[in-house]
């Protein structure tokens, strides 16, 4: 019988501020949703996660709020194995954000095969408030070559999926095409 395999796995979570990086990765490290978090500089969590019959020991790196004038520290492309790309789906400056984040990834770790998601979060708000369209995304997804969720952390919604399908693209799996039409999961 095989020994279970057992990896090391470090996945920096970015995007601009109060876009949700903390609360997904709170969500998803702890399985609970803060309401009120103090602006993060940077905290990393650890969180034992069992994939397709691999243990994964994995350092999920929060960073802080990224904007023009502070975009991707170069150390986020040393060791990482993967990058959680997030959005307020409400906020349309932290979506334009996003094409900004992946074209520094790209240049920092110098590849463009770097294992990569982006998530619009925020899904909770609703559609009176959201700005940017579900369909935009998925095409922008396309376009860098990235995978693609919506989520909501305040309601653990395909927050779990967002870990998953980055495992997966890390590990070299293919990721199948998924689609719901209520709170989108759209894995492209």
């Amino acid at each position: 019988m095989p020994e279970h395999l057992t990896k090391n796995r470090k996945i920096v979570v970015t995007g601009s501020r109060s876009v949700g990086k903390t609360a997904v990765t709170i969500q998803f490290t702890e399985s609970r949703f803060v309401e009120n978090y103090d602006p993060t500089i940077e905290n990393t969590f650890k969180k034992k996660i069992n994939h397709r019959g691999t243990t994964y020991l994995t350092d999920i790196v929060d960073t802080a709020g990224q904007d023009q004038f502070s975009i991707f520290q170069p150390r986020y492309a040393v060791g990482v194995d993967g990058y959680i790309l997030v959005y307020n789906v409400a906020n349309r400056s932290s979506f334009d954000m996003i094409r900004i984040l992946n074209d520094k990834i790209l240049t920092e770790t110098g590849s463009d095969q770097v294992p990569r998601i982006i998530v619009g979060n925020k899904t909770d708000l609703g559609p009176k408030q959201r700005k940017v369209e579900t369909a935009e995304a998925q095409q922008l997804a396309r376009d860098l070559g990235c995978d693609f969720i919506e989520s909501s952390a305040k309601n653990n919604e395909h927050v779990t999926e967002i870990f998953s399908v980055l495992l997966d693209r890390i590990e070299g799996f293919m990721v199948p095409q998924v689609k719901e039409s209520n709170n989108a999961c759209i894995i492209a």
